[in-house]
């Protein structure tokens, strides 16, 4: 794969290559609607291929936030084309590396020493290159080391990418206001929060020693004293990544036990740590040969505070969603409806959420769930098909729930789409015997 000598860190630049990108765009349709004339039947698969291809080879070369956008987008598969979500995908671990001088001059801008006076050996060709930083393999006193660095410019440029993207989705999602920026502020929060390797060090160990006691699941020890702000060095962990490992034939009790440790470790972070890994995609999850799971990555991690968790599972239980007064109540504690709404926004959204709650807790709703049951997920499709041909949402007000959704939503639809990939039947309650 082609390597990158130089990414672009500022704001002029980076904003260039986006207008770059959009007149790409603009370039596809303007043939689509030509080839349209003289083929009417004309689907618009290609224009989502083409229009895939351009924003993603757009963003990869800037990498940071603006990839990082790309990958939250991939794990959204009921509501994107196929295109956007397959081409996306592979921001989760596929994407052009630095070139090895530009990896030197970051070991030794960061740790004052090159990789070669550190470890024993060093691979200065990356194995592995994602939206923030790249992974490397590394050897010391004879144990097998991965070795992540930073993308330099990364964290420098994480407001300016954002300014960027913010009037885009402000018309996507029709938010209006300034009560819009906690949502932007949330995203960008937990942006910086990942390019600060020293917190992930901090936060990777704090998971590792909290969770190590769930069946099934393991994951690499960390080392301090290789690390800095822009370097992590943890152990080299063996293993197929765990989309890889779904696209193969399995048998279904090896589903079903990887399922289970999946759903139990975050059920376990988020009843019991009320902290939880929120970055749940293919490429933070490997499968070894012996099928055991193995988790990576704990730099977006969001805290979960009691005003949000107590009224947020609440609505898992049915007695709440079909009593009237309590649901309207929970809505209002959770930002959903807002003082100011008009009549018709109050009864719009109630409805729109009841709808939604109902679905999307089933999974909680009985001891066991079956991941494998396709009209669940099936009816997601079609509740956003729903909601996104809704023509008089438009019209509402779009500033809708706690920023606290942003992630905690996120992580719902990645490990619903990962638990779907495994086809696993789950014990739902199990994680409370640790």
């Amino acid at each position: 794969m082609k390597t990158i000598d130089y990414i672009p860190t500022s704001k002029i630049e980076r904003a260039g290559k986006l207008v770059q990108t959009g007149a790409k765009i603009g370039v596809n349709y303007i043939k689509h609607y030509a080839e349209k004339v003289v083929n009417p039947d004309l689907t618009r698969d290609k224009l989502n291929e083409n229009n895939a291809e351009d924003i993603y080879d757009g963003l990869k070369s800037l990498k940071g936030s603006a990839l990082k956008v790309a990958q939250m987008l991939s794990m959204d598969k009921n509501f994107l084309p196929q295109a956007y979500v397959e081409k996306f995908s592979l921001s989760q671990f596929s994407v052009p590396p630095l070139s090895a001088p530009l990896v030197l001059k970051t070991f030794k801008s960061n740790l004052g020493k090159t990789p070669y006076e550190i470890f024993d050996e060093f691979n200065p060709n990356s194995v592995n290159a994602a939206s923030i930083g790249q992974v490397h393999l590394a050897k010391k006193n004879g144990k097998k080391l991965a070795v992540k660095i930073q993308y330099p410019g990364v964290a420098n440029s994480i407001s300016s990418d954002l300014a960027l993207v913010k009037p885009i989705a402000i018309r996507m999602f029709n938010l209006q206001g300034k009560d819009s920026d906690k949502y932007f502020k949330e995203v960008e929060d937990k942006l910086i929060e990942e390019t600060n390797y020293l917190l992930e060090l901090e936060q990777s160990r704090e998971v590792v020693e909290a969770c190590s006691k769930i069946e099934n699941i393991s994951f690499p020890n960390y080392y301090p004293e290789f690390s800095s702000e822009k370097i992590i060095t943890m152990d080299w962990m063996t293993g197929i990544h765990l989309s890889e490992f779904t696209s193969k034939n399995f048998d279904q009790q090896t589903g079903d036990a990887i399922g289970q440790a999946l759903w139990d470790f975050y059920m376990y972070q988020i009843h019991v740590l009320r902290k939880v890994h929120a970055d749940p995609h293919p490429g933070n999850f490997l499968v070894d040969d012996h099928n055991q799971l193995i988790a990576l990555d704990f730099g977006c991690m969001k805290q979960i505070p009691d005003d949000f968790y107590v009224p947020y599972f609440e609505l898992i239980n049915k007695n709440v969603i079909t009593d009237q007064a309590l649901f309207h109540k929970k809505l209002f504690e959770l930002e959903i409806l807002r003082e100011d709404d008009t009549p018709e926004e109050v009864a719009y959204f109630t409805e729109m959420f009841h709808d939604l709650l109902s679905l999307f807790t089933k999974p909680f709703q009985n001891d066991t769930f079956d991941f494998a049951d396709e009209s669940f997920f099936n009816a997601i499709a079609e509740l956003g098909k729903r909601f996104s041909e809704d023509t008089s949402l438009r019209k509402m007000n779009g500033n809708r729930g706690s920023k606290h959704f942003i992630y905690m939503n996120r992580t719902f639809f990645g490990l619903y789409n990962l638990m779907f990939d495994l086809k696993a039947k789950i014990v739902v309650k199990n994680y409370l015997k640790y």
